[in-house]
């Protein structure tokens, strides 16, 4: 195990031990110590080590290694010159003293296991004048016993273990097996002692007169069995085992070299009378750019610099290998042209975010960098955030190398004195704050004021996400209110055998509501994402009662192996709406199999865009739920992340839904969403009429049809618009390219219409790190001319397909359950298959149908081709 690197300077020199060894550590027996010392002596220390960057020399690695127990009397020890150090530094060990209980189990007096305070032996420095300094060496002082309960920790000794930054498992690089829990990884550092069975405990006696000379050393046992293993002197100013507070250093490395490395048995950076906490790459946010930038690009690593956190003695010595070999004083840092010494953050300041309109604090996410881009965190955050997955354990934003934390209105830092830089946002209709702040020696308290700009919120608009994962409650909550995310839907669900949020699910509890003590504006509801991994998912929110069961069904990804299939996807979403839930089909199209079968039986309320790598509405997605409008069914846009780590922010992409003539409740939120009153946006506000109707309205027009008077609104304040596009049947039908500057447009359009149709409105945008994207979409508006409903032939036949390979799969490779289920199952897609083929017999469709599904037989006198199984009506 690694314990520190080689010192290779006079700091430190071993003492020679071995003309005062008295026992053969291989040949301990209970005449030297306790059954317990002597059923462990394999695990004491042996040969040369380096303990918390100290030489010690414990004797040959052979077996054959020796030791001073202090026992029968004292022994003395006689330095051959004499010694000016000012510290003696002991690797010592107490053996075990058992406390005595009575009868009843209680230890009176209790001196705790170690006994606190009681004397083991004394150690006696004589000075060539005669005069001598006496050292009581006490349990949990300055010796402790090779085993302590936890919590019994020793005062002025260390264990011989020094403490280390880690990884998390998470960061390990592939291939390379964990060493410890995945759990215990996410601390990020050990503890003293830890991996070791028997303690060796480290204490510096101080020498109160190093002017003189010193020329022998006396051990004398008082109560109890002492062991030492070694003592090393050293000259150093204080106690080695005492660092001082973290500090930052930016270095510029000539190396082509990966990164430094501070972890593990083998870094190629450390320090030796301390430790690197982390190593990070210096950030470049080109202020220029970045300053009162409302979508600015995200920071990138500057080349080869790298900022370097650590605690340390002063004293300490920097070990670099990231080409040759150096060893550097720290005190000598600051002179060298590759190192910055950065302001230590101590400053303690309170950050406020205010409402510019009310005065009143409000929650926002919030983010502070000092002048090498350093995130610093508020004093109750993670200065690592762990952006992976279903290890959210804080409430913060891991967005590339730029970290957030959420705040509700105001937070606790301790900052540099000097510049920093602050960025807080606040969802998608509050403007964007980046600024710079300089603190000083009297700077207590730093306000940010927050506008909001754009008032869809007045006009009865309200935020959702239908789509999250792994948070708590209470953190939803704060994270959708520094989001702006009026409807937080945490979603239980299951991996294998692992469950999410189960104890949160109630079937009633909406977090936030007035009736629950919250103040209204902010809800969180824990509904449930069922899921099967080929015939796929499905979101029910909010929906009443019992918990939908199975949460997901027939084996791996989603369930674990063996378990046969038991629901599916249509089934799901029936159950929910009979408990007044709100059924969606989520991150569409994906797993691309059953859904189909639910929208053609109308028991989808809606269909989800997702955030998958934040590039935008994925024209994939929209290809798919384009053919679904093309024949007429009713499927409403919503916006959800599937956020399952910190590296996805609540309401990255979101959904608005209009909520008319009635108060906002949890209940209203899922009317407007059934009514299709709805878009989906990464930042571009929308709003769209046709013939004065909202989007999601279906229109009945004469046979002759009619003229469209298209009227739109848009507006950003995040995501730059750059095209604002009318979709008719999922064809561009007419563009207006805008100023992305400008911020706010309107516009409109006459449209003549001879068959029926939907239209939609679809938003681009310029993301800083993408390009252009799809920011925004509303919800269809369904036009019908003379009484028939959309339809289209070639989209009919790939839903149809879909229905067919999900009975195939059922049929097939589905493990079966009883007779009951597995009839149940086919009974649902039948019915989906027959509802759609049918409606495709009626517009005289052909197609052709897998062996598995030819269904000629259910219409005979159709005048079907049996020969290669299609046909045409």
């Amino acid at each position: 195990m690694y314990t520190g690197p080689s010192s290779g300077d006079n700091r430190f020199a071993p003492i020679d031990l071995s003309a005062a060894y008295n026992r053969i550590i291989a040949k301990l027996d209970t005449q030297d110590g306790s059954d317990r010392l002597v059923a462990n002596k394999h695990l004491l220390l042996t040969g040369n080590h380096e303990l918390w960057g100290l030489p010690f020399v414990f004797g040959p690695n052979d077996g054959n290694a020796n030791i001073i127990v202090l026992k029968e009397g004292p022994v003395t020890i006689n330095f051959p010159q004499p010694l000016h150090d000012r510290q003696l530094v002991f690797v010592h060990a107490a053996d075990f003293k058992v406390n005595s209980a009575a009868e009843d189990g209680i230890i009176r007096p209790m001196p705790g296991t170690p006994r606190l305070g009681e004397t083991v032996c004394e150690y006696k420095l004589h000075y060539d004048d005669n005069t001598t300094a006496t050292f009581p060496i006490r349990r949990r002082y300055q010796i402790s016993e090779f085993q302590v309960k936890w919590g019994e920790n020793s005062f002025e000794a260390v264990k011989h273990i020094k403490p280390r930054t880690m990884q998390a498992n998470s960061d390990i690089p592939r291939g390379i097996s964990p060493s410890i829990p995945w759990g215990q990884s996410q601390l990020r550092t050990t503890f003293q002692g830890f991996g070791a069975v028997m303690h060796h405990w480290l204490y510096a006696l101080n020498n109160p007169h190093p002017e003189k000379n010193l020329v022998g050393l006396t051990m004398q046992p008082i109560d109890g069995t002492a062991l030492i293993f070694g003592i090393t002197r050293s000259d150093l100013s204080s106690n080695p085992f005492n660092w001082e507070p973290r500090k930052k250093v930016r270095y510029q490395s000539e190396s082509e070299k990966p990164a430094l490395n501070p972890y593990g048995d083998n870094p190629n950076i450390r320090i030796d009378l301390g430790e690197v906490i982390s190593v990070s790459p210096a950030l470049h946010y080109n202020h220029a750019t970045w300053l009162d930038n409302a979508n600015p690009s995200l920071p990138h690593p500057a080349r080869n610099e790298w900022i370097i956190e650590y605690t340390a003695h002063p004293e300490a010595r920097l070990i670099l290998e990231d080409g040759p070999v150096r060893a550097i004083e720290l005190h000598e840092l600051e002179a060298l042209p590759e190192f910055e010494s950065l302001e230590p953050a101590t400053r303690r300041v309170t950050l406020r975010i205010v409402d510019l309109k009310s005065g009143s604090t409000v929650a926002a996410k919030l983010h502070v960098h000092g002048e090498s881009g350093e995130y610093i965190a508020p004093i109750n955050g993670h200065r690592l955030p762990n952006p992976h997955w279903f290890e959210d354990y804080g409430a913060e934003h891991v967005q590339g190398h730029h970290f957030s934390a959420y705040v509700p209105g105001a937070a606790e830092f301790k900052l540099p004195l000097g510049d920093i830089y602050v960025e807080v946002t606040k969802g998608f209709e509050t403007r964007p704050v980046r600024r710079r702040f300089t603190v000083t020696d009297t700077t207590d308290t730093i306000e940010i004021g927050l506008d909001r700009v754009l008032p869809w919120r007045q006009r009865g608009w309200v935020t959702a996400d239908t789509h999250v994962h792994f948070l708590s409650p209470l953190t939803a909550l704060l994270e959708g209110e520094a989001e702006d995310v009026n409807v937080i839907n945490l979603l239980t669900s299951q991996w294998g055998e692992m469950f999410s949020n189960l104890g949160d699910f109630d079937g009633k509890t909406t977090i936030g509501s007035t009736e629950n003590g919250g103040n209204g504006e902010y809800l969180v509801r824990v509904g449930t994402e069922n899921r099967q991994h080929i015939l796929g998912h499905i979101s029910l929110l909010g929906y009443e009662g019992s918990m939908i069961l199975p949460l997901c069904t027939g084996g791996p990804d989603e369930s674990p192996l063996g378990d046969a299939l038991e629901a599916t996807v249509t089934q799901w979403a029936r159950q929910c709406r009979e408990q007044n839930g709100l059924a969606v089909l989520p991150h569409l199209p994906n797993p691309r199999a059953e859904g189909a079968a639910a929208i053609v039986l109308g028991e989808i309320d809606a269909v989800e865009m997702c955030s998958f790598e934040n590039k935008g509405i994925d024209p994939y997605s929209l290809s798919d739920w384009y053919r679904y409008l093309n024949c007429g069914y009713h499927a409403p846009a919503v916006g959800g992340t599937d956020k399952m780590s910190q590296s996805t922010a609540v309401g990255t992409i979101r959904t608005y839904a209009l909520i008319k003539d009635a108060p906002f409740t949890y209940e209203a939120w899922m009317k407007a969403v059934r009514q299709g009153v709805t878009f989906a946006t990464y930042g571009p506000l929308l709003e769209f009429r046709i013939n004065g109707y909202e989007m999601g309205s279906m229109i009945q027009l004469t046979d002759s049809g009619g003229m469209l008077d298209v009227v739109w609104e848009v507006s950003s304040v995040t995501v730059p618009v750059t095209r604002i596009e009318l979709v008719c049947n999922g064809e561009l039908k007419e563009v207006h390219a805008v100023d992305p500057k400008k911020g706010s447009y309107a516009g409109h359009w006459s449209v003549p219409v001879k068959q029926s149709c939907w239209i939609a409105l679809r938003i681009r945008g310029m993301d800083a790190e993408h390009g252009e994207i799809i920011a925004a979409h509303s919800s269809a508006a369904t036009i019908i001319v003379g009484g028939k409903k959309c339809f289209d032939a070639n989209d009919a036949v790939t839903i149809l397909e879909q229905i067919e390979g999900s009975t195939a799969y059922v049929k097939s490779l589905a493990t079966k359950a009883d007779d009951r289920t597995f009839k149940h199952l086919l009974m649902t897609l039948t019915s989906a298959h027959r509802a759609l083929h049918n409606r495709m017999h009626q517009h005289g469709v052909m197609h052709l149908h897998t062996p598995a599904d030819d269904h000629h037989r259910e219409h005979p006198g159709h005048g079907h081709d049996h020969g290669g199984h299609s046909h045409r009506h």
